[in-house]
């Protein structure tokens, strides 16, 4: 048994304080608000089953409902007030803790500003030695590449000094034995003069004639070699060539080359002259020949001059150009000013940081320009505002002379309308005539007494035109009477008008000739009448016209143009 209740006591004990105290030792007002009260189980009936006990329960669940309610109202009501408290505790919060953040991001902003100016103060420093270095390093490898060229240059002007010296003297040499040649070649004829010209043209023939050598090629070692100096070679080579040409020349003194009918002595004499011709000859080439080297010498040092000329004036320029930009680095120095934004204007600004064309101007005189700039612009806008009101006043005349130029038009169309108006003489009369009503008067009974003399005439007119018809009634029955015996004349003068035709006939055609005769006759004549009386109609119509006309004018008015 107490095993037993070992074993349930946890749970009974669990029960227990779920039973009484809802599972929680301390009961909290939320939780209290949490609960819901249990309908009453007679709700589920209808109303007018109730009883008093059961109405009077429901009273007081009602009642404990709306206590509950409002309790709960209330606590949400607190826990409103007290949410917004904490809200506005945590807003103040965090704007405190922004606004600390800012000041210490500004802090920082700014320490990091004055960093990076150091900082790029320093690599200015840096860049300004490191370049100093350089052009000090540059200057100084010019200066001794300078020093060597100048050195090289002296070397080579002496050289080129020396050099003339002797071409001069070499030259001097090689004209000498050049106008020995020459003399050689012009008293031939002079020293055989005693001979026969014939043999002397074939002697000359003979003094110009050369023997053939056998040329041996020359390395190009030796063109390279300086022509002042000892040539290893060369005057064995010219000792050679000379041997040869000196066996060529025993061949050619040979008598059997002599010519016919010459003397041995003259051919003796005549060999002797052109060994000495071809010896100079010799010495000639030879001498030639150290001439062109020795022109070839002076010029490639005098080319190896100027080049060193050109790179010494290069390097000059180089240096020049260095102290130029030495100075400028040491004058153009960079400085490092703070400007607040806003107050840095220029061209084509877009957040570049190149000011290498920008000028450091002071604020007073920008104001001052400003203020200069603003004054005009408020002189150019009053001027402006003056011309506006000129333009309109004269625009406004100008309206005004229009309207009056149309107003006058309109008077003078008015004036020609009542100058051409229909004017009768009742109407002149009206205007002109004071007592116009008794004038009027007058003409009436002037009127009523022409009426009655007209109807009076009138009426004896009808009495006699009446008479008049009696009598031209009964002078129509007498012409009718006679009509009608004229017609039955008529018909008798017919018939034997008739018969006379027909005797006409028969008698030809010299009647029918005089009886067309008569007929144009009659015409011509009644033309003639009527010519006149149209004449004299078309004189009584102009003339009627003309009286209507002048009746016409005089019903018009007679006004003085305005």
């Amino acid at each position: 048994m107490e095993r037993l209740l070992l074993t349930r006591g946890p749970d009974s004990r669990r029960r227990a304080l779920m039973d009484m105290m809802g599972g929680v030792l301390e009961v909290k007002k939320e939780d209290i608000l949490r609960m819901v009260i249990p309908q009453p189980p007679f709700m589920v009936k209808p109303d007018a089953l109730w009883s008093e006990e059961e109405r009077k329960l429901f009273k007081e669940y009602e009642k404990k409902v709306k206590e509950l309610n409002e309790e709960r109202d209330k606590y949400r009501k607190s826990l409103e007030t007290e949410m917004k408290k904490l809200q506005n505790s945590i807003q103040e919060g965090t704007q405190n803790f922004d606004e600390h953040l800012k000041r210490l991001f500004e802090r920082r902003v700014k320490a990091e500003m004055v960093v990076n100016q150091e900082e790029l103060k320093i690599n200015n420093l840096i860049f300004s030695l490191l370049l100093d270095e350089e052009i000090s390093s540059r200057e100084t490898f010019l200066n001794n590449y300078l020093a060597r060229k100048q050195e090289e240059r002296n070397q080579t002007t002496e050289a080129i000094r020396k050099s003339r010296e002797d071409l001069d003297t070499y030259k001097e040499h090689y004209d000498n034995l050049l106008a020995e040649d020459k003399v050689l070649d012009r008293s031939f004829k002079k020293e055989f003069s005693e001979i026969p010209s014939h043999q002397v043209d074939i002697l000359y023939k003979l003094f110009k004639r050369r023997p053939r050598i056998h040329k041996h090629k020359i390395h190009a070692e030796t063109t390279s070699l300086v022509p002042f100096g000892e040539r290893p070679g060369s005057g064995k080579l010219n000792k050679d060539a000379f041997a040869q040409l000196m066996k060529a020349m025993d061949d050619l003194d040979s008598t059997n080359n002599m010519p016919e009918g010459l003397d041995t002595s003259v051919w003796e004499h005549f060999c002797m002259t052109r060994r000495a011709k071809v010896e100079n000859e010799q010495k000639v080439k030879q001498k030639a020949a150290g001439l062109i080297e020795m022109v070839a010498f002076l010029r490639r040092r005098t080319e190896d001059d100027e080049k060193v000329q050109h790179e010494i004036e290069k390097v000059f320029h180089e240096l020049i150009l260095l102290q130029e930009e030495k100075v400028k680095f040491q004058l153009n120095l960079t400085i490092q000013i703070l400007l607040k934004q806003g107050q840095v204007e220029l061209e084509n600004f877009q957040l570049m940081l190149d000011y290498s064309d920008a000028i450091l101007i002071n604020k007073i005189i920008i104001e001052d320009l400003n203020s200069v700039i603003r004054t005009q612009g408020q002189k150019k806008v009053a001027s402006m505002m003056e011309s506006k009101e000129v333009h309109k006043g004269i625009f406004q005349i100008e309206w005004e002379h229009k309207k009056m130029e149309m107003e006058m038009e309109d008077l003078n169309q008015k004036a020609w309308d009542i100058q051409m108006l229909f004017f009768s003489r009742d109407r002149q009369k009206y205007l002109n005539e004071p007592n116009y009503e008794t004038l009027i008067a007058i003409q009436i009974g002037i009127m009523e007494q022409t009426i009655a003399v007209l109807d009076k005439t009138h009426k004896k007119n009808v009495e006699n035109c009446k008479k008049l018809l009696k009598k031209l009634r009964r002078y129509s029955n007498q012409k009718d009477i006679a009509n009608y015996t004229l017609s039955c004349n008529l018909r008798e003068e017919l018939v034997a008008v008739s018969e006379r035709k027909d005797i006409c006939n028969a008698m030809g055609s010299k009647l029918t000739c005089e009886k067309i005769a008569k007929e144009r006759y009659e015409n011509m004549m009644r033309q003639q009448k009527l010519t006149k009386i149209s004449k004299q109609q078309a004189d009584q119509i102009s003339i009627l016209q003309a009286e209507v006309e002048r009746l016409r004018m005089k019903t018009f008015p007679a006004l003085v143009q305005m």
